[in-house]
């Protein structure tokens, strides 16, 4: 009695497949960075006319009553929108980086396929955090400041937080007045509303970069260094 022995493995089919993942994911990733950049000029745009029609305000009204409920109002939408870019910021780069996981799992395909390649590439085929920061060029070891505040302060989130802090410190500031505060108080509710919402905002990014690792389970791990 004979028994079917089960078809080869075609390695140029499976190289097919895995390239036009590959591309997908490229693509996909593409249009995150798009969304970022459009986001961000979202909020600089609305910031832009803020000012430009505070500007006008302030001449006919000569920085009086009205413009500071109008600069306060206006100012107000300028803090949500900005709040909601810093957001959807992190979580964009929360996506890309599920799809450089998902291209390092890939590589990690190819090189089962042919490992001969392997000294080729400068990028990782491990889909934990240390391989996907190597695909993005970020090698833990070299960078000492990164997951850091002062690492915050580079990234997108982290300059349009520091934006949006100074949006806060402003409203902060036209309450004071309008309540009549002396220039002393003012300054320190600017300074107070400036260092609260930019505190919230670096210790949310910090702590959805240190959530970056667990989101995804690695299977293909960085290998340990040999210890001696």
């Amino acid at each position: 009695m004979s028994s079917e022995m089960p078809p080869p493995r075609r390695d140029s089919e499976v190289i097919q497949i895995l390239a036009t993942e590959h591309w997908s994911l490229l693509a996909t990733r593409a249009l995150t960075y798009q969304e970022s950049l459009g986001r961000v000029n979202i909020f600089l745009t609305v910031l832009s006319g803020a000012v430009i029609a505070l500007a006008l305000v302030a001449q006919a009204d000569h920085f009086g009553t009205a413009f500071i409920a109008v600069a306060m109002f206006m100012l107000t939408v300028v803090f949500f929108v900005g709040i909601a870019t810093v957001r959807r910021l992190n979580m964009l780069n929360r996506d890309d980086y599920i799809w450089v996981v998902g291209m390092n799992r890939l590589r990690h395909a190819y090189l089962e396929l042919h490992p001969e390649l392997e000294p080729t590439l400068v990028t990782s085929s491990h889909d934990d955090l240390h391989g996907a920061l190597r695909t993005m060029g970020l090698e833990p070891s070299a960078a000492s400041t990164l997951g850091t505040v002062f690492h915050g302060f580079v990234t997108l989130p982290g300059m349009i937080g520091v934006i949006v802090s100074a949006v806060a410190a402003a409203i902060a500031a036209l309450a004071a007045v309008g309540f009549g505060a002396p220039i002393a108080v003012t300054l320190l509710a600017g300074a107070v509303g400036f260092s609260a919402v930019l505190g919230a905002i670096l210790w949310i990014g910090n702590r959805s970069f240190r959530r970056y690792g667990p989101a995804v389970q690695p299977r293909f791990p960085t290998p340990k260094a040999p210890t001696s």
